[in-house]
C-alpha cells in the first residue's frame, strides 16, 4: 500500500519544511492570530507552501490538506495532510518541541506519518504494518502494566471544555499525576514512541493535528483513538488518546466515559 517513493517523499517533505522553518527560529518573528484566534507565522506558510510544491510537482492525483493554505481535492482516494508547525506557540516562544507533521491518509485512514523537529533533528516515522523509526532506528513504546505508574501529557488545559478537563483530571488522578507534563503538542506522541511516556489525552485537534501521529505510535506498538476507544480517522471528533501500553485503553477509556457521566 505504501510505496518507498511516498516514505522517500515524505522525508523530502520534512527536510523542505525544515528547511524553511530553522532560519526563523528564535529570529524575533511575530505572530499573527487566525480566525480561530490560534497563532501562525511566516515559517508556517513558507513550510507548507514548499511541501505542497512538492506534492504538486510529485504526487499531483493525490489529494492536499494544509493547516494554513486548505484542502485540494485529489482524484487517487489518497490525501496528504500537512501541519507545518504544530506548536506555534512553541515556536514563538523559542522552546524547540514543536513539530511538523506529514501525513498520508488511504480512504480516510492514516497509513504513513512523520513527525520532525527540525531544530533538534528528531524525526519519526511511521508506516503502516511497520515498525516505527526514529532517526533511522527502530523504536517500541513501553509497557504500563498499571494505570498508577503511568505519566500523562497533555499540550494544556486550555483546550479542553470544562466536561472533558473534569475527564482529563480524572484520568490524570488515576496515574502517576507529580510527573504530569503539560506542553509539547506533538513532541508528546514522538516521545510516547520511544518509550518515555505512556498517556497523552487531548480534545479539540483537527485532521492536521492527529494523522501523522498514528502510524508514528502505532508502529511502535501503542495505540491510538478518540475517547470512546474508536479508531482515528478523516471524520474523528477531535478527541485523541495515545497509549503505549495498549492493554490500558479499556482502563482509561472507562474512566473518561465515567467522569463524563
Amino acid at each position: 500500500m505504501i510505496s518507498r517513493n511516498d516514505i522517500a517523499l515524505a522525508q523530502r517533505l520534512a527536510d523542505a519544511a525544515g528547511a524553511e522553518i530553522r532560519p526563523l527560529f528564535r529570529s524575533g518573528l511575530d505572530g499573527e492570530a487566525k480566525q480561530d484566534a490560534s497563532p501562525v507565522t511566516k515559517a508556517d506558510r513558507a513550510a507548507e507552501a514548499i511541501m505542497r510544491r512538492l506534492l504538486e510537482a510529485e504526487a499531483s492525483a493525490d489529494g492536499i490538506h494544509g493547516e494554513e493554505f486548505g484542502v485540494k481535492e485529489g482524484v487517487s482516494g489518497r490525501q496528504w495532510v500537512l501541519d507545518p508547525i504544530d506548536g506555534t506557540t512553541a515556536f514563538l516562544a523559542g522552546r524547540p518541541i514543536f513539530g511538523t507533521l506529514i501525513a498520508l491518509l488511504v480512504d480516510g485512514f492514516p497509513v504513513l506519518g512523520v513527525i520532525d523537529q527540525p531544530i533538534s533533528g528528531e524525526r519519526w516515522l511511521g508506516v503502516s504494518g511497520r515498525q516505527t523509526l526514529f532517526n533511522g532506528e527502530p523504536v517500541s513504546c513501553r509497557p504500563c502494566p498499571d494505570l498508577a505508574a503511568a505519566t500523562i501529557a497533555t499540550t494544556g488545559p486550555h483546550y479542553f471544555s470544562v466536561p472533558q478537563g473534569d475527564a482529563f483530571m480524572a484520568l490524570a488522578g488515576q496515574t502517576d499525576h507529580k510527573r504530569m507534563v503539560m506542553g509539547g503538542d506533538c513532541y508528546n506522541y514522538g516521545c510516547l514512541a520511544s518509550g518515555n511516556l505512556d498517556v497523552v489525552a487531548e480534545a479539540g485537534l483537527k485532521l492536521h493535528d492527529y494523522a501523522a501521529l498514528v502510524p508514528v505510535v502505532e508502529g511502535a506498538g501503542g495505540v491510538m483513538s478518540d475517547w470512546r476507544g474508536e479508531p482515528l480517522h478523516a471524520g474523528s471528533d477531535g478527541t485523541v488518546l495515545a497509549l503505549g501500553d495498549p492493554a490500558r485503553l479499556e482502563d482509561v477509556v472507562e474512566i473518561l466515559s465515567g467522569a463524563a457521566g
